[in-house]
């Protein structure tokens, strides 16, 4: 299975592009730190990323949804953000980078479990702020550093996807995946 990865800003489009190559037959993963977010919040727990333990918690169901994402051999499969984000956000928020989470890195490291070329949604410009998603402009593009240094630093290559109309992102991931990979040819 080809594995590819989704990354970029919060806001920048990364789940409407992963929508869409749902939508034309690409088998897709969703992004664990919404959902955390989204439980401790209905937990009662009003910004769940400001605890350190958030980190572990988003690695823990990023390996669970991984793990979980079973396809025949050539199969293209596109993931919403990765152990590496993870890193970054560690990194944003000023948490430490928990055993757990290095480990994982090493892991997906070690069994070469993404594919290298990483696709990295920039920002459109803006934010627009949700329950899950508190982040100002500015911070959004210190946040956008922060991942391209950490892709870099771990060994991938980020594939830059230019803001613009949803169907022009998606098919310049498309594009650069192969038309023949989208079902194993």
């Amino acid at each position: 299975m080809k594995r590819y990865l989704l990354t970029g800003t919060p806001g920048a489009g990364k789940t409407a592009i992963l929508r869409w190559l749902e939508c034309a037959g690409f088998p897709v993963v969703e992004e664990a730190a919404t959902d955390v977010i989204a439980l401790r919040q209905a937990q009662g727990e009003p910004e769940p990323w400001t605890d350190p333990s958030f980190v572990n918690a988003v690695a823990a169901l990023q390996r669970r949804r991984q793990e979980g994402a079973v396809g025949p051999p050539g199969e293209v499969r596109f993931f919403d953000r990765s152990p590496v984000c993870t890193y970054a956000l560690a990194v944003h928020l000023g948490h430490p980078v928990t055993p757990a989470l290095a480990r994982e890195l090493d892991r997906i490291r070690e069994a070469g479990v993404y594919e290298r070329r990483v696709f990295f949604v920039e920002s459109p410009g803006f934010v627009t702020p949700t329950e899950a998603r508190r982040i100002s402009y500015e911070e959004s593009l210190r946040f956008e550093r922060i991942h391209r240094e950490a892709y870099a630093e771990f060994g991938y290559t980020c594939v830059p996807i230019a803001p613009g109309p949803l169907a022009d992102r998606a098919a310049a991931v498309v594009r650069h995946v192969g038309a023949a990979a989208r079902h194993g040819g």
